[in-house]
């Protein structure tokens, strides 16, 4: 029995990993502080007997020592996720990104355990080459404005795990995640596909920054986790870096007007101004974003099958079930 430790395991992505790897026979332990985690994601898993968790935060070394010596593989999935909660605590962002990494590979590495460390397609800041390639140049914005501190903690983390792997003959599997999106996620830092489902189910008006050109590609979770999954179990993974989402593009307007359409909603499209929604003079941001999945693809050969329809009906289930108790 393989002994899994995730960390953020109580998050969106996180708590589908954990439902995931117990159901694959894993023994599966989870730690999160639950700052942008819930109970209620993993609450259904506590009755499990190969389910552990644990609310603690990942840079309190000594638990995290315990944790690491006890497990043979870890998914570092804790971070601090979303663009409101970045701009916003631009401290925590940096010091919970890096910090917390850098324990939990010093931590690995004293153990000789595996790591998979999930990163984000935010390192590539603003490039301009599409599909983005694994082995992409970035190219970030200036260091005066907050937004930027979640792409260059990330690429920190990144450089720190191949460092480690490289010096120190770590197993380490990198990979970037393309706004993954699913069942459990929550808009309250900024997630855009839950906050346009609720917007919708509510008969609210449906805010879209910007004008809403701008293009994303959107993976669904389960199809996320599978990929996961599969990188941790080919060794062949071992000190690479890959990209994990959706290679399928759409507007955000054309993404509200698709949720609106999938709810059978009536409400309006507002576009409203980056300087209004973040009040953060001279925010930037990205006008595509979508990743080659190429490497993956001959690595596990994994794609993603979800259609963007049924995720969305599986967001909408999801919160309008959560709206009506």
């Amino acid at each position: 029995m393989i002994r899994a430790l995730i960390t953020g395991g109580a998050g969106f992505i996180g708590s589908h990993l954990a439902e995931h790897l117990l159901a694959a026979g894993y023994q599966v332990t989870v730690i999160d502080n639950l700052s942008t985690g819930a109970l209620d994601n993993i609450q259904h898993l506590a009755g499990q007997p190969r389910f552990r968790f644990a609310v603690e935060d990942i840079r309190n070394i000594h638990v995290i020592d315990r944790l690491v010596s006890e497990c043979d593989i870890i998914f570092h999935l804790a971070a601090a996720v979303g663009v409101r909660n970045i701009i916003d605590k631009p401290i925590n962002t940096i010091e919970v990104n890096i910090g917390g990494t850098e324990i939990l590979l010093k931590t690995a590495a004293r153990y000789r355990r595996r790591v998979l460390l999930a990163s984000t397609s935010e390192v590539y800041g603003k490039g301009v080459h599409f599909p983005f390639n694994e082995d992409d140049d970035t190219l970030s914005g200036p260091t005066s404005r907050s937004r930027w501190s979640y792409a260059a903690s990330k690429a920190i983390d990144e450089f720190l795990a191949f460092a480690y792997h490289a010096e120190l003959g770590l197993p380490v599997t990198l990979f970037r995640l393309f706004n993954t999106v699913g069942p459990r996620q929550l808009g309250a830092y900024g997630m855009v596909v839950p906050r346009f489902a609720r917007w919708a189910l509510a008969g609210e008006a449906i805010q879209v920054y910007g004008d809403g050109s701008q293009r994303r590609c959107f993976g669904n979770v389960f199809d996320v986790i599978a990929a996961i999954q599969g990188l941790a179990e080919t060794d062949s993974s071992i000190g690479e870096l890959y990209n994990i989402g959706s290679d399928e593009e759409i507007s955000i307007l054309e993404l509200a007007q698709r949720i609106r359409d999938r709810a059978d909603s009536a409400s309006e499209i507002r576009l409203v101004p980056y300087d209004e929604a973040y009040q953060q003079p001279g925010f930037e941001d990205f006008q595509r974003r979508v990743p080659s999945l190429v490497k993956i693809r001959a690595a596990i050969g994994w794609q993603p099958s979800t259609a963007l329809d049924e995720t969305i009906d599986q967001i909408l289930a999801d919160i309008s079930n959560k709206m009506r108790k």
